[in-house]
């Protein structure tokens, strides 16, 4: 573990379209191989009857342009060096596709054949795998496999025919460690040739990833196997990922993609989802299964399909230490421990030093906000965000699905917080500690004495 890191959470814790190629402002111009070019053209708006699609939404992303040469649907991609922003007040200098991580989204239909350029602007080799794609061997883009590694400064092409339709993701396959750590990868969605069979009104597109991006640092850590402290969905967190916007009634599809190294059970409030889908395309019905919390394994992608109904739900990754941020690893337990002693030497040493953890972190959030807990420069805190009731004490892999009865069709704006309508949220009865007589069962006989229940603090109590 980072000393710097470890020194840190042993204080503290105890206390819009980006450039899209090199030749995307031309309406019309030569290939590299003289092919007539038409315009460059994104995804249309809606569907249509001559093979159009619903067009997916990227959280905090973008789609890749195209332009139809000859038949063809043309992309280019660019590997390079790029400074992200995770949240406010965190950036680093990180590995991407056209001036993001991830890179732009491509999109295209079943039966399409497509060209994709790739140019290499990063200071070693790489490739790109179209993870799950199915395709011609040379195409596959293992370096070294099924290709000659792509040098600084070359530019490869990829050329295939869809043959299928689903929810796929696109990485490298050269010094994958790294190049994927630092943010190399994206999401690729292939739309099915004869339309979808039940309506879709909004299609969502999520990539999640793990970083290790120790406090005061500015480069990610690609030598990290598990102890990661910033989970990410579509490389931002909690609270600067946006919204799933919806009207109440609308079919709503949420396609996950992980190229994390760990696993996820994706969790979403209020509704039972349908799991629907994978990059093996969209299941027939009968293997619909309803569920609330759906696992997305290292490599895997799933769609998840619900009828929106009204209110902000949570959507979040269920290990509970991914929906935090600048997580601390291998950190003493001081919950129960009496640190005012601690507290009080250590202060000699840091001015305005704050034990923390004894009964808890619910507070930490209120200190950093405050700024008596400042931590290192480009260090998130554990905690972050704020809703209409309060801090969220949230972070990582965590935004609110927002359904509104008057959300405009295809209007992804977010709507604000949910007015509950009256009687329908939960409210204090009493602050009375010793209210009621609830039954309770207490320690079983001979039990040591630590762990028989003390007189509670009514003092210590925080009533809002």
């Amino acid at each position: 573990m980072n000393p710097l890191r470890r020194q840190w959470f042993r204080l503290a814790g105890l206390g819009a379209l980006a450039p899209f190629g090199l030749w995307a402002h031309r309406a019309s111009a030569q290939n590299h191989e003289g092919h007539t070019a038409t315009a460059v053209s994104a995804a249309p708006s809606s569907p249509s009857s001559s093979g159009g699609y619903r067009p997916v939404r990227t959280l905090n992303g973008w789609t890749l342009p195209h332009r139809m040469v000859d038949g063809v649907k043309e992309f280019h991609l660019v590997a390079e060096e790029i400074e992200h922003e995770f949240a406010p007040g965190c950036r680093a200098k990180c590995w991407g596709y056209n001036g993001t991580t991830p890179g732009p989204t491509i999109e295209a239909v079943e039966g399409d054949r497509v060209r994709i350029y790739v140019t290499n602007h990063l200071p070693e080799h790489t490739s790109v795998h179209w993870h799950g794609i199915l395709l011609p061997s040379g195409m596959d883009g293992v370096g070294g496999l099924s290709q000659p590694h792509i040098q600084p400064g070359e530019t490869y092409v990829y050329e295939f025919t869809l043959r299928q339709h689903g929810t796929h993701m696109y990485h490298p396959h050269a010094d994958e460690m790294v190049q994927m750590a630092v943010g190399m990868m994206g999401m690729f969605i292939i739309h099915p040739r004869d339309g979808e069979p039940e309506r879709i009104d909004r299609d969502y597109v999520v990539l999640l990833h793990n970083w290790a991006l120790h406090p005061g640092t500015y480069r990610p850590d690609p030598s990290v196997m598990q102890d990661f402290d910033l989970w990410t969905m579509n490389s931002k967190v909690f609270p600067a990922i946006e919204p799933l916007v919806a009207r109440s009634g609308e079919r709503v599809r949420v396609r996950i993609g992980n190229l994390s190294m760990w696993n996820h059970p994706m969790h979403m409030h209020g509704v039972q989802f349908h799991v629907t889908g994978s990059d093996g395309g969209r299941w027939p019905k009968g293997l619909w299964r309803p569920e609330t919390t759906e696992i997305v394994g290292v490599g895997q992608t799933r769609d998840l399909e619900f009828v929106a109904v009204p209110g902000d739900w949570a959507f979040h990754c269920h290990m509970s230490h991914h929906t935090m941020n600048a997580m601390g690893h291998e950190i003493p337990n001081t919950l129960g421990v009496d640190q005012s002693g601690v507290e009080a030497e250590i202060r000699k040493l840091l001015p305005g030093y704050m034990a923390m953890g004894q009964g808890g972190m619910a507070e930490h959030q209120e200190h950093t906000d405050s700024g008596h807990m400042t931590g290192p420069e480009n260090t998130l805190p554990m905690m972050m965000g704020k809703g209409p009731f309060g801090n969220l004490e949230m972070g990582g892999m965590f935004t609110v699905i927002k359904v509104r009865d008057d959300v405009a069709t295809g209007d992804f704006r977010d709507p604000g917080w949910y007015p509950n309508p009256k009687g329908t949220v939960a409210h204090r009865v009493s602050a009375d500690a010793d209210f009621g007589a609830p039954v309770r069962r207490g320690p079983p006989p001979g039990a040591p004495a630590e762990f028989k229940a003390k007189p509670v603090d009514h003092s210590r109590m925080k009533h809002g």
